[in-house]
């Protein structure tokens, strides 16, 4: 359980607070070693009878030894402790300022009060002390490699770019790039921010992306990305998103979102630990008035209830739940799987069925027209052309099919005007002063338009009406990843309900399914359709899944209970969901998930293991088993233990 950090201070490095921590134990050192040989040195062999060891000297000595460690080395302990007494929120701190306090006030009295002299407590209140700074210390270190990933990410975005303004070239700051700039990307330099590549070719290394070995070629008109790595040619590129709307931008900010999020199983931790600290405090009351009701013996009774509050501080119970979430998050963020929060990553481990769009999730989203069949009484080359004239309104993938096809033929096509989508059916305009209408069968005949049965293919068939008339149809095909199959077969391995649902016609749904071996197929159905179906799927007990890409799957994934993103898809479709694949392969969700399993599966280890260490050492502490400097060593080692099984999911094999 840390202490809190200073939000203006969560960037800077090295970090202040661990700095700070980092300076109190070297000088809690420099004074507790002395302190310590000083308060047991009559435990030595031949040191034994030495009066000078119990003089007054002698314990005052370890007063003023004692004085700089307790009061400023722990005074972060102590201001945390009192904090948490003032908001009746008890915590591991308020077990230490009662177990670190007691011992030490006890002593203080021990050396100035007349008469008997009882045994000092010194010693132990300031090897307590340095053991909680050392907690802390391997905590806040153990923090900032689970932060390895955003820094990685920050250290991909270049400082500086390239500006060509007015036939020159100048470097400027980064932050002063706007959207539309000419920027100059040469050899061996990191894209400055996201763009179009508006002169020349080369291929980029796009792995902080993908995760893909090998450079991508790249032409004019391509999309880049910030971060990204230019590896041969000089290019021209337009600046298109700058700031905090790139992708790196948004990755890094989702990234650090997720890692202060909590999931929900945190919930046990924050109750038991509500009722825990009281119930300890209680029973170091009990073990304290045990003691002296049957020994008799005041410097023990207190020893041993400082000990039961020592042993009982829940640093593993607080830590269990958010390291494992903060290195979860970060190796996702490492293979490109960017989860919105931890509540998302709870509910991908309990996945039970996944719903899955066809175009852009489970095949390229790349289609391409493979035939153009006209009616009669109008050419290939004229349905093309009006056609594509329309859809060159539109952003959806048949869309560019569409228009692709018709510039590969040279054609040249008409800007459209009066045009009007709707989605998933399909969109009509004025184009040369004919109306035209494009999508699918059911689209036109609602028009008024009457078409004839599909010719047999597998293909998606896009009827063309022209002015009130049948004009055609344009067959567009759209082939299946090649990492398809072996992500459905792996999510088949492990439990996983598969259903396709696509606003295709169920000819081609059912092509792109069987080979999958995908048997619930949903085709020919709407936006809303499908945000009914996902929504119909939930059951108490059941978790549900959505994976698309475009804008038609947005409603589907807001219904789900984890909606999963292509980092390939639209912004809508990204903002929709809680889970984002940067790469958009479906085995990006095979590895999601097991990386999900394998972070809940930590977390109960850790949570077991905090129950079972406090289990164990209460009663040893009760029973005066164990010295307070042993269980201030035991609880630290509790952390690191937490902490180090954290680590683990960094390299667990998904």
């Amino acid at each position: 359980m840390p202490l809190e950090r200073n939000p203006l201070f969560a960037e800077e490095t090295p970090d202040p607070l661990l700095r700070n921590f980092t300076r109190r134990f070297a000088v809690s050192l420099v004074f507790t070693i002395p302190l310590f040989v000083l308060a047991m040195a009559h435990m030595v062999p031949g040191l034994a009878h030495v009066h000078w060891l119990d003089s007054e000297v002698a314990r005052f000595a370890q007063f003023l030894l004692s004085l700089p460690v307790v009061l400023w080395c722990g005074a972060p302990l102590w201001k945390a402790g009192f904090q948490s007494i003032r908001r009746l929120s008890p915590n591991m701190f308020t077990l230490v300022l009662i177990g670190v306090g007691a011992a030490w006030i006890f002593s203080v009295v021990a050396v100035f009060a007349p008469g008997e002299k009882p045994a000092l407590y010194f010693e132990a209140a300031a090897v307590i002390t340095v053991l909680v700074l050392l907690g802390q210390i391997l905590e806040l270190r153990a923090r900032e490699k689970t932060a390895g990933a955003i820094k990685s990410l920050l250290a991909l975005s270049p400082k500086t770019a390239r500006l060509i303004d007015a036939g020159t070239e100048r470097d400027i700051p980064l932050t002063e790039v706007k959207p539309g700039d000419l920027l100059r990307v040469r050899p061996g330099e990191k894209i400055p921010v996201d763009g179009i590549l508006a002169e020349g070719s080369s291929s980029i290394d796009e792995s902080m992306l993908t995760g893909e070995a090998f450079p991508v070629e790249k032409n004019t008109g391509a999309q880049v990305t910030g971060g990204t790595l230019n590896t041969t040619g000089s290019f021209v590129m337009r600046a298109e998103h700058t700031g905090s709307e790139t992708v790196l931008a948004r990755i890094i900010a989702l990234v650090s979102e997720s890692q202060r999020s909590r999931a929900p199983v945190q919930n046990l931790a924050d109750k038991v630990s509500a009722w825990f600290v009281p119930a300890v405090l209680g029973i170091s009351l009990l073990t304290f008035a045990a003691w002296m009701v049957f020994d008799q013996n005041l410097p023990l009774a207190l020893t041993n209830a400082v000990s039961v509050l020592i042993i009982a501080c829940p640093c593993a119970l607080g830590l269990a739940t958010p390291m494992s979430v903060m290195v979860g998050m970060g190796r996702g963020a490492s293979l490109g799987i960017l989860f919105r929060n931890a509540a998302v990553m709870q509910n991908l481990a309990r996945l039970d069925i996944l719903a899955v769009d066809k175009t852009g999730t489970l095949t390229e989203g790349k289609p391409r027209l493979v035939r153009c069949v006209p009616a009669g009484g109008f050419g290939e080359d004229e349905l093309l052309t009006a056609a594509a004239s329309l859809e060159s309104a539109s952003e959806h993938p048949l869309a560019r099919a569409v228009v692709n096809a018709a510039t590969d033929r040279k054609l040249a096509p008409k800007p459209p005007s009066n045009v009007q989508t709707k989605t998933s059916l399909g969109i009509t305009g004025t184009v040369d002063g004919r109306t035209v209408a494009v999508g699918k069968i059911e689209f036109l005949q609602n028009l008024g338009i009457p078409c004839p049965t599909l010719p047999e293919s597998n293909a998606t068939a896009l009827a063309v009406g022209i002015e009130g008339r049948f004009a055609g149809f344009l067959e567009v095909a759209d082939s299946i990843k090649s990492s398809t199959p072996e992500a459905i077969h792996e999510l088949r391995a492990m439990g996983v309900r598969l259903v396709l649902l696509t606003g295709d016609h169920p000819r081609v749904a059912n092509a792109v399914a069987t080979p999958l071996g995908i048997d619930e197929v949903h085709a020919n159905i709407t936006p809303e359709e499908k945000h009914r179906l996902v929504a119909g799927l939930k059951s108490p007990g059941r978790i549900v899944g959505m994976a698309g890409d475009g804008i038609n799957d947005a409603p589907a994934l807001a219904a789900a209970d984890v909606g999963i993103a292509m980092g390939s898809g639209t912004d809508i479709a990204i903002e929709s969901a809680g889970v984002t694949l940067v790469k958009g392969d479906l085995r990006a969700i095979t590895r999601a998930v097991k990386l999900s399993r394998a972070m809940m599966r930590n977390i109960r280890q850790n949570l077991a293991f905090a129950f079972a260490y406090n289990a164990l050492g209460i009663p040893l502490a009760a029973t005066g088993l164990l010295h307070p400097m042993i269980a201030a060593l035991a609880m630290s080692l509790s952390s690191v233990s937490v902490i180090t099984n954290a680590l683990r999911l960094r390299s667990v094999r998904l």
